[in-house]
């Protein structure tokens, strides 16, 4: 097997890892998970927070599951 053999297999054991990352990460069920743990964190954050901040976490939530969700 040469450098290049090795290399195109690197290659294609890298897409293949994504590729099954994707799936994963892109699941409706990993969406929901994350959606009830952003929705936690900020009914936390608003419980601590005066209401004047209430918009802005709110804001950071949507900002947050809009780069880790579907």
């Amino acid at each position: 097997m040469g450098i290049d053999d090795i290399v195109n297999k690197g290659k294609e054991l890298f897409e293949d890892a994504k590729d099954k990352a994707e799936e994963v990460f892109g699941s409706d069920k990993v969406e929901e998970v994350s959606d009830k743990v952003l929705d936690g964190a900020a009914d936390v954050a608003k419980k601590v927070a005066p209401e004047q901040f209430h918009e802005q976490i709110d804001q950071v939530r949507d900002n947050v599951d809009g780069a880790i969700g579907q």
